[in-house]
């Protein structure tokens, strides 16, 4: 029997918005997964408890879902105007890697408090009473978010009464500003990678669909939910348990991620399951939240269901989120049209647990259309804090 030992890593669990996940401080990780490779991969892979055949991540901190296989490194920003770097790592549940193609927006919430958490930002940029304004460079994607963080004597303040549909508790709001967050290309390109708002995207043996492809938070292709036989109302069961249903939207994924650039070959897409996302939207309807609550049409603009690493999401994505705001800015989109059309600068959808409320500033010039902030409100709470253990094993992947 080979034997081995367990090395000791301080991290932070935390909830951001409706994820969580494992929070790292950069030089608290050994020396050889401070820099991106096989062996910060295995780390973050074995604290999360994954590749798990049985899917459930039981030997390690992931809740077997894409919203709970999170891990995220912070350190002290070096860039000029930010407060601190923020990378973000999709872990995959039965596979043995980690996608570090884009952003969480979920966890970006969890960003400003657990930097303060850390002491990663100055003591002068804190206030002992009041709103700490925290800088934030997304590292994955090289985008800025402020976070709003509250703070009470000198502390953060994560208990309030702000409710997010998809957290059981209230806690403290984090306002969250994603600065000019599409992605506009090395070309200087639309943040609509084809430079159509919709494009017809016919995929072999599935279907031929109307879809507006967007590179705004996280890249994203928006469907029609009638032209794929849902009503836009459904929950995870509906969608999850369907097999052949995720094997088509997983079809559809990868040809969008072709026509969008992201990817050469579509067999690449099975290791770039973090983006782009893909969700279908439908006018606005009543219906029945997972929680039991019940969404009445007259308080939405519009519904919407994403999925996320191959799922149906149990409430929507932060990044995905920011996508929906932008769309919803630009006239003449699908998320437009079923929002009803015209000018906007905020939309409330539902999602399978409830509502969300995003704002989206957008603007066309020379043609193009270009979004500067998005904005939106979620909480963020520590649930542990300590130590990771992992095999020492760890340190020999290559």
């Amino acid at each position: 029997m080979s034997l081995t030992s367990q090395i000791r890593i301080p991290a932070t669990y935390m909830r951001g918005g409706t994820s969580k996940g494992v929070f790292f401080k950069l030089q608290d990780l050994p020396e050889t997964a401070q820099q991106a490779g096989a062996v910060r991969d295995a780390i973050f892979l074995r604290a999360l408890g994954s590749p798990d055949p049985y899917g459930k991540q039981i030997d390690g901190m992931g809740n077997a879902s894409s919203s709970t296989s999170k891990g995220v490194i912070l350190s002290q920003s070096t860039r000029p105007g930010h407060d601190v770097d923020y990378l973000f790592g999709q872990v995959a549940i039965d596979q043995p890697f980690v996608d570090w193609s884009g952003n969480c927006g979920n966890l970006s919430a969890a960003v400003g408090p657990c930097a303060v958490h850390m002491g990663l930002i100055e003591a002068h940029r804190i206030p002992h009473n009041g709103i700490a304004t925290i800088r934030i460079w997304q590292a994955n994607i090289g985008k800025t978010i402020v976070a709003h963080v509250p703070i009470s004597d000198g502390q953060v303040q994560e208990t309030g009464d702000f409710e997010l549909d998809g957290v059981s508790f209230p806690a403290a709001e984090v306002a969250l500003e994603f600065l000019d967050p599409a992605d506009e290309g090395d070309d200087g390109g639309s943040m609509f990678p084809t430079g159509n708002l919709v494009d017809r995207l016919d995929v072999p043996g599935v279907g031929s669909f109307a879809a507006t492809l967007i590179n705004a938070g996280i890249p994203t292709i928006f469907l029609n939910a009638k032209e794929l036989g849902y009503t836009g109302c459904e929950l995870q069961d509906a969608v999850n348990n369907d097999s052949e249903a995720l094997q088509r939207f997983e079809a559809i994924r990868a040809h969008g991620a072709i026509r969008m650039g992201l990817i050469q070959e579509l067999s690449e897409a099975a290791k770039r399951q973090h983006t782009p996302k893909i969700a279908f939207v439908a006018p606005a309807q009543s219906y029945t939240a997972s929680s039991g609550k019940a969404i009445d049409s007259q308080d939405i603009d519009l519904v919407v269901r994403a999925l996320s690493m191959g799922k149906l999401h149990h409430a929507m994505m932060g990044t995905a989120a920011v996508a929906i705001g932008t769309a919803a800015a630009v006239e003449g989109s699908l998320v437009n049209l079923a929002a009803g059309g015209g000018e906007r600068s905020a939309v409330r959808f539902g999602h399978p647990s409830g509502t969300l409320r995003v704002g989206a500033e957008a603007r066309q010039v020379d043609g193009q259309w270009q979004v500067t902030k998005a904005l939106m409100s979620r909480s963020a709470r520590i649930l542990m804090e300590g130590w990771i253990r992992v095999p020492d094993q760890v340190l020999q992947a290559k």
